[in-house]
């Protein structure tokens, strides 16, 4: 995204405008019941939803894409403004807007159609490429400033090792899980006999995936943008260094919104009540926990517990780049230590795995490239 903006290109939103509806819209599901109704209504909820947040990005979209213009508009490099006084003004802005705010539908038209017709979903996986892209210039530059000898060789091995072991915990915190164990009483009907087996419940370390750190980004974003259109005002720059991402101010403000936002979004995703009344329908109960309320409340329990250590984990690992930028590690190299950016890339590379496997299990695929061992009915 930032290299899109260094570049002026037609896609410097990138996809976030996307990304900042999709948060409204499910906020927007916690507050009023029109779109909590939308969620429970299956395939014709989603698809409405769908179709609300895509109408929302263009709004979200051309908001962010004005503030670049009014900053485009305001820079100046030497004595030579970067853009020229003749297209400035009206046409300048409005031309900014419609140029931007078009790059972003794209992208969200493209990242739609590989969803539908690929593997995996295709907005993350946009995102994924577009933060992927990155490393090959990162590590290009720790080779120029080793080779250099600005930088210790032990040092850099050391910063490796330290990399392999901070993906390797995102991936063991990404997958953890807590296992409920759920008791189906016997039920005959007919001459069958179904239930009397036992069941879990999976309850993830961290069931809000990358979803808190993208919420607490947009919030975070929110003054950054505001501040935006008061570029000559000496007094809104000085508050916008509160708001710079390598600032202990907005590190530790980052990380509270964090906090905040996983019990948020766990909330929201997982409703205790709705799992306990759905075991008591079918006749499932946990071992030693009574049927109704007593179990909601128990499941509520261990999942506050659990969500506490995935909280405190995301915390450390959004604001982990910033430390590492303080001791030294360049900006870019940096970035792939922590943040979104790290658990962007597990997740997403974590979900496409498992879509691949099973899109081979179901279908009985040697690989892609090769011939089936089931053939399909003519």
């Amino acid at each position: 995204m930032w290299e899109g903006f260094k570049n002026a290109a037609i896609f410097a939103l990138g996809i976030m405008p996307y990304i900042s509806a999709s948060i409204i819209i499910q906020l927007l599901g916690a507050v009023f019941p029109y779109f909590q109704k939308l969620q429970k209504e299956g395939e014709e909820g989603r698809k409405k939803i769908n179709q609300l947040t895509r109408l929302g990005t263009i709004p979200v979209a051309a908001l962010q894409a004005w503030g670049v213009s009014v900053q485009l508009a305001s820079r100046n490099v030497g004595d030579m403004s970067v853009i020229s006084p003749d297209i400035s003004g009206l046409f300048f802005t409005v031309s900014t807007v419609i140029i931007l705010t078009a790059g972003t539908i794209f992208m969200m038209w493209l990242g739609e159609q590989i969803t539908e017709r690929g593997i995996g979903n295709g907005i993350s996986l946009i995102i994924f490429i577009g933060i992927i892209d990155r490393f090959p210039y990162s590590v290009f530059d720790e080779y120029q400033i080793v080779s250099s000898g600005a930088r210790n060789l032990l040092i850099e091995l050391i910063y490796i090792a330290g990399f392999l072991f901070i993906i390797a915990g995102v991936i063991a915190v990404t997958v953890a899980t807590r296992k409920i164990p759920v008791q189906y009483a016997k039920r005959v009907v007919g001459r069958k006999v179904f239930g009397g087996v036992t069941q879990y419940i999976p309850m993830k370390v961290n069931s809000a995936g990358v979803m808190p750190l993208i919420f607490a980004q947009s919030i975070m974003f929110i003054p950054s943008t505001f501040l935006s259109f008061f570029p000559n005002s000496e007094f809104m720059q000085s508050i916008s260094k509160y708001f710079d991402y390598t600032s202990w101010f907005y590190s530790v403000i980052y990380a509270l919104l964090i906090v905040f936002f996983t019990y948020f979004y766990t909330a929201i995703a997982f409703n205790p009540k709705d799992v306990s009344d759905n075991m008591k329908k079918q006749g499932g109960f946990i071992p030693g926990v009574r049927p109704g309320k007593p179990t909601s409340d128990y499941i509520d329990n261990i999942l506050t517990k659990i969500t506490l250590p995935g909280a405190i984990f995301l915390a450390i690992i959004a604001i982990l780049p910033t430390f590492l930028m303080k001791l030294g590690v360049t900006t870019g190299l940096a970035s792939f230590f922590g943040g979104t950016s790290l658990l962007i890339i597990v997740g997403v590379a974590l979900d496409t795995l498992q879509q691949i496997e099973s899109h081979l299990l179901m279908r009985h695929y040697d690989g892609f490239m090769k011939t089936g061992k089931i053939k399909a009915r003519r």
